[in-house]
C-alpha cells in the first residue's frame, strides 16, 4: 500500500501563477488573504489528510458500514476522524462569518478539498453533501430556518444530505412521488429515497435532510416540486434536540466501490410522517436543489482530479520500487525506465495538472461570480463562465478519471488486479463519478443545449477567445518547447471552433443533432480546456524559471515538460472528437430497438 501526499507545490503553483491568486482576492476585497496564507492553510489539510484520513481508505474499503433498526454505524475509525476534522475548524472555511464560518474564498475550499477526496473519498463525501446543503440554505432558507441549522452544518457538529432519487424516479425527477401534507407550521413527508449517501450514521448527533416532495395540490411534472428540510432528531421548542423523527434507513446498498460510504435506502413516515419544514416558496424545490447540484457537480469533477492523483502517486512509487526487465545498458532496472511505462505515468500526470488546474480555475470564477464589488452585469457574466465549465468539469473530469485510474493499474501488471495491491479500490472508486449527481449524458446535453445553442455560441466563443490569445502568445515566443505547446493548442482550437460553427449551423435543422454528438461535444471541450491551462502553466514557468522563487528549477523545468506532452498526447483528441461531432453521427439512429 502507498501513502498518500498531498500535491502542495502544483496547487500553490495554479493558485499563484495560473489564477492570480492575490489579485483574485484584492477584486474580491480580501487584501488580506493572500497566497502565502493559502498554501499554509493547503499545507496543514495535507496532514490531516496524509496522516489520519489515508490510513482510514482501505479500511472503509474492507469494513463496510452496516445497518441495524434502522440506524447506521459507520466504518471504524470514520468518527474519530470526523470529530478530528471538525474540531480543526475545516467545515467553516468558505462559509459565512455569520453563521459561524471563515469567509475564505471558494478556491482555497476547493484546494482543500482535493487532499480529502484523494486520502479518502468514501469519508469525504460526508463533508461535501453537507457542504451542498450549506449553499442550499444559504440561498433559499428563510432567516428562521438558516439560524436554527446553518450555524450546526457550517461547524460540522450536523451533517446534511440530499434526498432526490426514488425507485421510479432517477434522473428524471419529473416522476418524484414523496409526498408532503400540510400539518399545522410543518409538513408530513411520506415516501421512499434511494441513493442517498451518508443517509444515516452515527458521527454527529444530528442529520439534516433536504427532500424533494409533492404538496398535494401541487401541479404535474417538475413545477409541482417542492424542498423540505426533514431533521433526523425534531428541535424542540427550546433548540435542543428531541425525538428521533419518521425517517429511518431501510437497507444499504452493495456498490462496486466507495464501500466506506453508507448509500442508504431512506423511509420517510413509516409511522405516519415525518416532520418537514419548507423550504422557500412551494413548487420552487427544483430549482432550489440545483444550487446543491451544481455545487455537487463540481465537486463530483475533483474527486475525478482526486482519486485520479492518488492513482499516479501510487503508480509512481510502485513503478520506482519494482524491478523487472533491463534498461538500455542491459541491467537490472526499475520499470520506470521502461518507455511504456514512462507513457502512462505521463499520461496519468498530466492529466491530473490538466484537471487541477481547470478544477481551481473554475472555481474561482465561482469566487468572482459570487463578487459584491462588481456590477450585476459583471456577475451574471462572470455566472455564465461558471455555468459553461461546470459541465465540463463534472463530465470530462470525471470520465477522464475512469482512463488514468485504469493507467494505474496497468503500470502493476498482475499486481494491480488483485485487491491486495490497493490500485483496484481506486478504480472501482472512480466508476461511480461520471454516474451520480447528473451522469455524463446529462452533462454534455447541458453544455450543447443551455450553455452553447441557448445563446447562440455567444459564451463559448468567449472562452475560445482566450485560448487564442495563449495560443497566439505561445506559438510567437522564442522558447520551442512552448511554440510546440503554443502551435498544438492552436490547431486543436480550430478544430473546436470547426465543431462548434457546425454545430450552431446545423442544430436547428435536426433536433436530434445536439443529442447525438453532446458526448463527443464535451470531452473535445475538456481536452482542449485542459490543454489550454497547461499551456499557461508552462508559460508561467518559463518567466519564473531563471528568477529566485520557491518553486525551483527542477519544478518548472517539469511544468513545462508536462505541457508539452499533454499537447502531444491529448491535444490530438480534440481532432478526433471534432470528426465525430461533424458526422452528426446519425449512424447511432439507424438501427432499430429490436436490431440491438
Amino acid at each position: 500500500m502507498t501513502t498518500y501526499t498531498a500535491p502542495l507545490q502544483d496547487s500553490a503553483f495554479v493558485l499563484e501563477h495560473v489564477i492570480g491568486f492575490d489579485q483574485l482576492c484584492e477584486t474580491l476585497n480580501h487584501s488580506e488573504i493572500t497566497v502565502d496564507l493559502a498554501k499554509t492553510i493547503i499545507e496543514e489539510a495535507g496532514k490531516l489528510a496524509s496522516e489520519v484520513l489515508s490510513p482510514l481508505n482501505i479500511v472503509g474499503d474492507q469494513k463496510h458500514p452496516v445497518t441495524s433498526a434502522g440506524q447506521v454505524t459507520e466504518t471504524p475509525g470514520f468518527s474519530q476522524a470526523y470529530q478530528q476534522y471538525i474540531d480543526n475548524g475545516w467545515p467553516t472555511l468558505t462559509a459565512p462569518e455569520e453563521f459561524g464560518g471563515q469567509a475564505l474564498p471558494n478556491v482555497i475550499g476547493t484546494a482543500v478539498n482535493e487532499l480529502w477526496h484523494s486520502a479518502n473519498m468514501a469519508f469525504a463525501l460526508c463533508p461535501m453533501l453537507s457542504q451542498g446543503a450549506i449553499e442550499a440554505l444559504i440561498a433559499h432558507g428563510s432567516p428562521g430556518l438558516q439560524q436554527q441549522y446553518l450555524p450546526k452544518l457550517i461547524s460540522g457538529e450536523w451533517t446534511g444530505t440530499m434526498n432526490l432519487t426514488e425507485p421510479n424516479a432517477g434522473s428524471d425527477l419529473a416522476a418524484v412521488a414523496c409526498k408532503a401534507i400540510p400539518d399545522g407550521n410543518a409538513f408530513k413527508i411520506i415516501g421512499q429515497k434511494i441513493f442517498i449517501t451518508w443517509g444515516d450514521h452515527q458521527m454527529t448527533p444530528n442529520i439534516v435532510h433536504l427532500v424533494l416532495a409533492r404538496l398535494p395540490d401541487a401541479p404535474a411534472g417538475v413545477k409541482g416540486i417542492s424542498l423540505f428540510i426533514v431533521p433526523k432528531y425534531i428541535i424542540d421548542e427550546n433548540g435542543q434536540l428531541g425525538e428521533l423523527n419518521d425517517v429511518n434507513c431501510s437497507s444499504l446498498e452493495h456498490k462496486l466501490g466507495i464501500h466506506g460510504s453508507p448509500t442508504c435506502v431512506m423511509n420517510f413516515g413509516d409511522q405516519g410522517g415525518a416532520v418537514g419544514y419548507l423550504v422557500g416558496e412551494a413548487n420552487k424545490g427544483l430549482s432550489y436543489m440545483f444550487t446543491m447540484m451544481n455545487h455537487a457537480r463540481q465537486s463530483v469533477g475533483l474527486q475525478g482530479l482526486s482519486i485520479s492523483e492518488r492513482a499516479y502517486q501510487q503508480s509512481r512509487q510502485y513503478s520506482q520500487e519494482r524491478i523487472q526487465g533491463l534498461n538500455a545498458q542491459g541491467e537490472k532496472a526499475a520499470i520506470i525506465q521502461h518507455p511504456d511505462v514512462r507513457r502512462m505515468l505521463m499520461a496519468m500526470k498530466s492529466g491530473t495538472e490538466a484537471m487541477r488546474a481547470l478544477a481551481l480555475t473554475a472555481a474561482a470564477d465561482i469566487d468572482l461570480a459570487h463578487n459584491n464589488q462588481f456590477e450585476q452585469s459583471e456577475k451574471q457574466q462572470q455566472q455564465k463562465r461558471v455555468e459553461l465549465l461546470t459541465p465540463i468539469v463534472k463530465g470530462w473530469m470525471t470520465e477522464f478519471a475512469q482512463e488514468l485510474t485504469s493507467l494505474n493499474i496497468q503500470v502493476h501488471g498482475g499486481m494491480g488486479f488483485v485487491e491486495e495491491t490497493g490500485a483496484a479500490q481506486h478504480y472501482r472508486d472512480a466508476r461511480i463519478l461520471p454516474i451520480y449527481e447528473g451522469t455524463t449524458g446529462i452533462q454534455a446535453l447541458d453544455l450543447i443545449g443551455r450553455k452553447t445553442l441557448s445563446d447562440n455560441g455567444q459564451s463559448l466563443k468567449q472562452l475560445l477567445a482566450e485560448i487564442q490569445s495563449t495560443a497566439e502568445l505561445l506559438t510567437n515566443h522564442d522558447n520551442n518547447q512552448l511554440q510546440q505547446i503554443g502551435e498544438k493548442l492552436g490547431r486543436a482550437l480550430d478544430h473546436a471552433l470547426t465543431a462548434t460553427d457546425w454545430i450552431l449551423e446545423n442544430a436547428a435543422n435536426n433536433k436530434l443533432l445536439a443529442g447525438n454528438v453532446s458526448f463527443d461535444n464535451l470531452m473535445m471541450m475538456g481536452y482542449l480546456v485542459g490543454g489550454w491551462l497547461l499551456a499557461k502553466s508552462a508559460h508561467a514557468a518559463s518567466v519564473l524559471i531563471d528568477q529566485e522563487n520557491d518553486y525551483g528549477h527542477a519544478f518548472l523545468a517539469t511544468k513545462i515538460n508536462t505541457a508539452v506532452f499533454y499537447s502531444h498526447y491529448y491535444l490530438p483528441r480534440v481532432s478526433q472528437h471534432k470528426d465525430i461531432v461533424c458526422t452528426g453521427l446519425v449512424s447511432i439512429l439507424d438501427l432499430s430497438a429490436e436490431q440491438f
